[in-house]
């Protein structure tokens, strides 16, 4: 009867089966570290090329143009029959010195090498670096929104153009135009004889040149039309965004100091500041009301809310009144209810 060994003890032999177990062991980090669809694949990148992964850049570049040399598909002449060598491998080569010649690659790399059980991380590392855009997204913004700001300039230009000229050919402004043009002495110019004489067309065209200035310089318009600034753009509004902030903020605290804790009495200024919060109209449309109209909303004291709400239902009042007695609101009214915008006619031909 064969005695069994004793316990606790492995069968004769078995030290040298648990010692190739180790070995094996220990060189499956380097096995499982390389996943099929990233980087090399199944080849590890430093053999490819030939070089160890204390290897420097130079050495890389080197070892890349060697292999480049030999096996490029144009160039690549097979040693034995048979042996052929197909664009895979060269593909193989350029991918390999792409991986190892960037710092922030090789390091993913040399990290999939080191901790093969992530293998999560280095798919999320691997297609993070190839889908990134290769422009710096803080280029593309400041780009875009330089072109915006063109874009934007140059449409309030055309726009400030197109109110000149329409502003050129109403009489009213045009005989003021030519009236100041006279006192400045631009238009009353002598006679001009000889070779310098110039055309009737030549003196009409400048005229209207100066006409055109004047009411250029004389008249403020606001609104979409009015003149363009470089500070209203979007690009500087973006960089004047923390000045105005400050101002803002500063002048709020500022307020709430002066007319909340000391209590003290609202100026003309603050006072109509809240007239127009009020009536909710910005700076520009409140800016175009005449001296007359801001003085009596001083008078009948209407930045206190009661007296605001009666002046509102007054003029709400004032308007029904208009707009019950006036012609053209009647003959609005009339076509409204009778035909209107969606009614469908045949057209009396």
């Amino acid at each position: 009867m064969s005695r069994c060994p004793e316990r606790g003890r492995p069968p004769r032999g078995g030290w040298w089966r648990l010692a190739v177990l180790l070995v094996s062991v220990s060189s499956l980090p380097a096995v499982t570290a390389l996943l099929e669809g990233l980087y090399c694949g199944t080849e590890v990148c430093y053999d490819v090329l030939g070089v160890t992964r204390e290897a420097s850049k130079a050495e890389i570049a080197r070892a890349y143009r060697q292999l480049a040399r030999r096996y490029h598909p144009d160039r690549y002449r097979p040693e034995e029959p048979g042996d052929e060598v197909s664009a895979e491998k060269f593909l193989l080569i350029a991918t390999a010195y792409e991986t190892l010649k960037d710092e922030d690659s090789r390091r993913d790399y040399d990290y999939m090498l080191d901790h093969p059980e992530e293998y999560y991380q280095h798919y999320y590392a691997y297609y993070r670096r190839r889908l990134a855009p290769k422009v710096d997204v803080r280029i593309v913004i400041l780009v875009t929104i330089c072109a915006i700001s063109i874009v934007q300039y140059y449409s309030w230009f055309n726009s400030y153009n197109k109110a000149i000229n329409f502003l050129v050919t109403v009489p009213k402004y045009r005989i003021q135009a030519t009236e100041i043009a006279k006192q400045q002495g631009l238009l009353n110019r002598p006679k001009e004889k000889g070779k310098n004489r110039r055309t009737k067309e030549e003196i009409r065209e400048q005229e209207e040149e100066v006409i055109r200035d004047i009411i250029k310089n004389k008249i403020d318009i606001k609104g979409g039309y009015k003149k363009p600034k470089v500070s209203d753009i979007l690009l500087c509004q973006i960089v004047l965004f923390p000045y105005y902030l400050t101002r803002y903020l500063a002048w709020y605290a500022s307020w709430v100091y002066r007319f909340t804790v000391c209590r003290e009495e609202y100026g003309d200024e603050e006072k109509l500041y809240i007239i127009r919060r009020f009536m909710k109209m910005s700076q520009a449309q409140f800016d175009d009301l005449d001296e007359d109209t801001k003085r009596t909303f001083l008078e009948k004291r209407i930045w206190i809310k009661e007296n605001y709400e009666v002046y509102r239902k007054e003029r709400e009042e004032e308007m029904k009144l208009k707009m019950a007695t006036d012609s053209k609101m009647k003959r609005y009214r009339r076509w409204m209810k009778n035909e209107g915008p969606g009614r469908l006619t045949f057209a009396d031909d």
